[in-house]
């Protein structure tokens, strides 16, 4: 018996894991949304303190990224293996759509009170972990400055990296759903959502904890600059990436019966 699913019947799974997602209720999807913002947001933490250490060596080599990179994964771990509601996840929810098992209501219903639930969790931690003295000196320093730099990142380059960096997020979701054990869903985990962190693209609620956190800390950010040149162009990209080109290609690949 096989461990593992076909990518035809990962594909099935994500259709039926769309009408679940579309048929919970509006309390349980704020709820989750909110762990799944606090979850991400601990791996956001991870990748901070990880770069952060050691300021103008290790900081700036390739290990210290790659280290932070290998944290950062049990941010989505927690989030699939704990169950929690995550808006660049539930973008795979076009599959459930395109194979008209949900409505186009039911699925930005789903969207708007994740990603709202996202944002209350990330911010709260983000606050949280201001408070908590962990943030001082060279880690301090990282934190404002990834901030910074994100607030003032251009439109394009936003979006760009946020197609780039969900493509990768749902092809780790779709992954894991192909595992029927723990271990082998963590390994489906690890490696592409390491990868889009190593690789500099831009998630979302990642970035609603790391913007809010620099600016809690004293960064030269405003939650306009925030909301505007950040989540605005990064959240479209995740769509474009998340919603769009990986779940199309997949549905007229695997799900489509009609070819």
């Amino acid at each position: 018996m096989n461990g593992f699913l076909s990518p035809a019947e990962i594909g099935e799974v994500w259709v039926g894991n769309g009408v679940k997602k579309a048929s919970l209720s509006i309390g349980k999807m704020l709820i989750l949304g909110i762990f799944a913002g606090i979850f991400i947001g601990f791996g956001a933490h991870g990748f901070l303190l990880a770069t952060g250490i050691g300021k103008g060596a290790l900081s700036e080599a390739m290990l210290a990224k790659f280290i932070g990179a290998s944290v950062f994964p049990a941010g989505l771990m927690m989030v699939i293996l704990c169950g929690a509601e995550l808006f660049t996840g539930n973008n795979l929810m076009t599959l459930a759509l395109m194979d008209k098992k949900i409505t186009i209501k039911g699925m930005l219903t789903n969207w708007v009170v994740v990603y709202i639930g996202n944002l209350i969790g990330s911010i709260l931690l983000a606050f949280v972990l201001a408070k908590s003295g962990l943030y001082a000196d060279a880690v301090l320093d990282k934190a404002v400055a990834v901030a910074q730099a994100k607030a003032g990142m251009p439109f394009s380059t936003a979006l760009i990296r946020g197609i780039l960096c969900n493509m990768l997020v749902v092809l780790a979701c779709w992954m894991q759903a192909g595992s029927k054990d723990m271990i082998g869903k963590i390994f489906a985990i690890w490696f592409p959502i390491m990868l889009f962190v190593f690789a500099g693209f831009e998630h979302s609620v990642a970035n609603m904890t790391y913007i809010p956190l620099g600016i809690f800390l004293g960064a030269d950010v405003s939650w306009g600059q925030m909301f505007i040149n950040n989540l605005l162009p990064v959240t479209l990209g995740n769509i474009i990436g998340g919603a769009i080109i990986v779940p199309c290609a997949y549905y007229y690949a695997y799900i489509r019966k009609n070819n």
